[in-house]
This record gives C-alpha cells, structure tokens and sequence, in this order.
C-alpha cells in the first residue's frame, strides 16, 4: 500500500530550477507572467526563493523574501504553515548497518525520512518515475536508528528530512530542508526513462548529489559541525 502526495508540477519546477535559471520570456508572453509569484500573498518572488509547507497537504508554497521572515519566527503560521530551513549536513558516520536498513523495509536505495505532524510519527517516501510513493509502514526501528544518531532528534518537524542514498554501492546519509527531497522526487519524474531509468537519470542523479555536496557542512551524528567532508568520513562509527 503506498500513496503519492506531491504533486507532479511542482516536482518539475524544482528539478528545472535545480538545473537551470528560469527560462525567458516567450514571444508574446509578458515578463510578469514568466515569473513566479509567492503562493501567500501573490508578490513576485526571486530565484532560489524560499518555500512554506502546508503540513496538513504536504504541499510546498513559494514564498517572496518578506513571507520568508514572517513565517521565520516560532508560532507563526497558527500550526498550518511552515517555513523550509536552509540546513544541509552530510553526517559521514551515521550508525545504520545493513541489519537497520532491512528493518525499515524500504523497496528501494534511496529513502527520504520525516516527522509528519498529520499523523504524529516519522513515515518514508523513496522516489520512482511516478513520484514519491510513502511507505505504510510503521517504521518501528526507527526509535533505536534516532537513539544511536542523536542529530537526528533535531530535524524540524515536516521541513526537514533524512535523506539517505545507498544507490550503487554508495552510503551516504544527509540532513536536508524538505524541498530538496521534492527536488529529488523531480529528477526521477522528469530524467526517467523505460524500465531501468536510462543513462540520463543517473547523470542528473550524480548532478544533485554532487550540487549538494556543495552546499552542505559536514557533520558527525552527535551533531557537531565539522571543517570538511574527509573529517566527516573519518569519524567512526
């Protein structure tokens, strides 16, 4: 049993801006309507523009710089919205063995991991071709995984997820705001093709990671924020 909740639109939104700027104008086409607007009260918003969650549907909104500083501080959104934080840790010595991977009984390599406030545990999404299908499962070794990896206990909740790619003999565990998962989700949705996904997919797969690599501070699982990504894969564990 699985359920897809983000939407295809915005999923091709995110994984073209991760690629490219946005594109100009058609002929015939006015500049205000090739831009994108905030979603909360309809201002232009710029690119790299920050989102809010809706945590009731899940969605994301754009949102222009003065919503960003509105829904910034603690309380506001009166628990429906929420700001995307800009956190990105890649936490090199993440304790989740292969024993830990197969109690999660994720199908696939690659999971993203986050609290729902809907329904008051952490739940799975892992991306395919047809979106982001969310496990329905209980995820009941997930109280020992967040015991032995203490950074996990400060995901915020629904904006910030565990992002963990094992693809291709890879181990790698991020810390991420929620919208690079739905940007993830889009390069699977917009770059697959036929039954194994093509050469294109992994390309632009490599492409994210490598995009986030550069943009994330490496880290140890207690939280503790390290100078560089060989410190973060030198500490054991």
């Amino acid at each position: 049993m699985a359920s897809n909740t983000l939407a295809g639109s915005r999923l091709r939104k995110l994984a073209q801006r991760r690629a490219a700027p946005p594109p100009a104008p058609e002929v015939g086409e006015s500049s205000q309507a090739a831009e994108e607007r905030c979603e909360l009260c309809n201002e232009r918003v710029a690119p790299g523009h920050r989102h809010v969650v809706d945590i009731a549907s899940r969605q994301l909104m754009c949102a222009c710089q003065a919503c960003s500083i509105l829904f910034d501080s603690k309380g506001t959104g009166g628990g429906h919205y929420r700001l995307v934080p800009n956190r990105r840790l890649l936490i090199g010595n993440l304790l989740m063995d292969e024993v830990a991977w197969q109690d999660l009984q994720i199908p696939v390599d690659m999971a993203f991991f986050f609290y729902s406030t809907p329904i008051g545990r952490v739940t799975a999404f892992y991306p395919g071709p047809v979106g982001a299908t969310e496990s329905q499962l209980e995820l009941r070794s997930w109280p020992d995984i967040e015991r032995h990896n203490p950074v996990l206990a400060t995901l915020e909740h629904d904006v910030e997820a565990l992002l963990v790619n094992r693809a291709n003999g890879v181990r790698q565990h991020w810390l991420v705001p929620i919208d690079d998962c739905y940007a993830l989700v889009g390069v699977f949705r917009t770059a697959w093709e036929g039954l194994s996904g093509g050469r294109e997919v992994w390309q632009e797969l490599d492409g994210f990671f490598e995009e986030l690599g550069r943009r994330a501070r490496p880290a140890t699982r207690e939280g503790e924020i390290l100078r560089s990504i060989t410190a973060a894969n030198g500490r054991g564990g």
